[in-house]
């Protein structure tokens, strides 16, 4: 947790890439802590993010790794952002488009409970549906949608890694979520069908809630994501986060008393979701609802 008053989300990533661009470069953990001139031991806190990291000595182990201009930018703005409170990550003109630091936590998880009332989850979209979702977007060109669809599908391969081992996919949806299809009847019918299909690999779990239960606590805190970390090596786990997604930002919560609660709200989901099969069953009649159609 943080002790400086600020979120450790943006310090914990700041770590995380401090490593692996000092591992790319094949540099010792005890040769960077000398270039900045500080302990072993504290060198190896900053990179689990367990300790704050100036941003003149992110300079200088930017430099020494010979990180690009563009990484530079997003250590800095990460480094600054670990003084914040409650920090808002709004992907503005200091950290380019393509760095998302949501992805980079999706990869070290070791689960990921998504509760959603709006869309799929990215995770679980086929290229169709994605393309309809991100072409949704205002101002998005054909030629960004290919190329967002294309990043998507990659991040999807986060479900079949097998080392480390792929998270736990825990996954539940609002039935209204699944009635807002594609035009294309096929196209979302093949949707649907690849709800059943992936829910029934190891690790991952895709549950509905049913329209007559639809009004529940959980529901007023909207879509969100809960990520559990795991142990690596004798390093504790990174503490549980909480990550909303919104039109211009996105908020990440690691604070106890937050966690909580999103946690109640989760054992909530839990309670009224209908059981794995059940789940499978109302996406079948969907599924032969809009053939039929």
């Amino acid at each position: 947790m943080s002790h400086d008053g600020g979120s450790s989300v943006p310090r914990r990533q700041v770590g995380r890439l401090l490593r692996q661009l000092r591992e790319a470069a094949r540099i010792t953990l005890k040769d960077a802590a000398a270039h900045i001139e500080v302990s072993l031991s504290k060198m190896s806190r900053i990179e689990g993010g367990e300790a704050p990291v100036r941003q003149v000595d992110v300079r200088a182990l930017a430099e020494l790794y010979g990180a690009p201009p563009d990484m530079l930018e997003v250590l800095l703005s990460l480094a600054a952002a670990t003084k914040e409170k409650g920090w808002w990550a709004a992907y503005g003109k200091a950290v380019p488009a393509w760095f998302e630091l949501y992805v980079g936590m999706e990869q070290a998880a070791s689960r990921l409970r998504h509760y959603e009332n709006g869309v799929i989850p990215g995770l679980l979209q086929g290229e169709e549906y994605a393309a309809a979702v991100l072409g949704a977007v205002p101002g998005v060109t054909p030629e960004q949608v290919t190329q967002r669809v294309r990043l998507r599908r990659e991040r999807q391969r986060l479900l079949a890694r097998a080392n480390p081992p792929a998270p736990e996919l825990d996954v539940i949806i609002e039935e209204a979520v699944l009635v807002k299809g594609l035009d294309d009847r096929d196209a979302w019918a093949r949707q649907l069908a690849h709800l059943v299909n992936i829910s029934q690999k190891p690790g991952i779990s895709v549950r509905v809630i049913p329209r007559e239960r639809a009004l529940h606590y959980a529901g007023f805190a909207g879509s969100f994501t809960v990520l559990d970390f795991p142990e690596v090596g004798l390093r504790r786990a990174e503490p549980t986060t909480v990550y909303i997604e919104g039109l211009t930002g996105a908020l990440y919560l690691d604070e106890a008393a937050e966690v909580d609660t999103y946690q109640r709200a989760w054992d909530v989901l839990d309670r009224i979701a209908l059981g794995r099969d059940a789940s499978d069953d109302l996406i079948g009649e969907l599924i032969k609802e809009t053939i039929d159609d």
